[in-house]
């Protein structure tokens, strides 16, 4: 079971803090890599929450292989967001705040096959295209590093 899984156990759907990381990835044009989420949801970063034990550098190379089948090499950080902006409530009901570290990546490899379920489809897209986030990320941050 993973960390929040067992957490949630225990507060059910309360708030709770999150320790979390997204990848800023881009093309070679500058567009941004986004996933679908198959649960419906909007479109996000490929992102996720840090498991006990592992690093933030751990954990972004693992959400992105899970979520997009590419492994990546770390190349900055960008930021750190969070506070009442970045609550999200899933449509489990489950609520959550996350303090995100986001992580400047580039594709050194993998399939672009997303290797499980959670992830409907990958794609990138122009700051002129962008379709509504998930979360409210920056989008001077998000092609600034391009």
């Amino acid at each position: 079971m993973s960390y929040l899984g067992w957490l949630r156990t225990l507060v059910g759907k309360d708030l709770i803090l999150s320790p979390s990381v997204g990848a800023v990835i881009h093309d070679a044009d500058g567009r941004l890599l986004l996933q679908e989420k198959s649960s419906g949801e909007p479109w996000s970063l490929p992102a996720g929450g840090i498991e006990l034990g592992e690093s933030p550098q751990e954990a972004i190379a693992r959400e992105v292989m899970e979520e997009t089948g590419y492994a990546i090499r770390i190349h900055a950080i960008l930021g750190v967001l969070g506070g009442r902006d970045f609550r999200y409530t899933y449509p489990s009901g489950d609520r959550v705040e996350y303090v995100a570290t986001l992580f400047q990546c580039r594709i050194i490899g993998g399939s672009g096959i997303p290797p499980d379920a959670e992830t409907k489809s990958i794609r990138y897209f122009t700051r002129q295209d962008m379709p509504e986030l998930a979360l409210p990320y920056p989008i001077d941050d998000l092609f600034r590093a391009f």
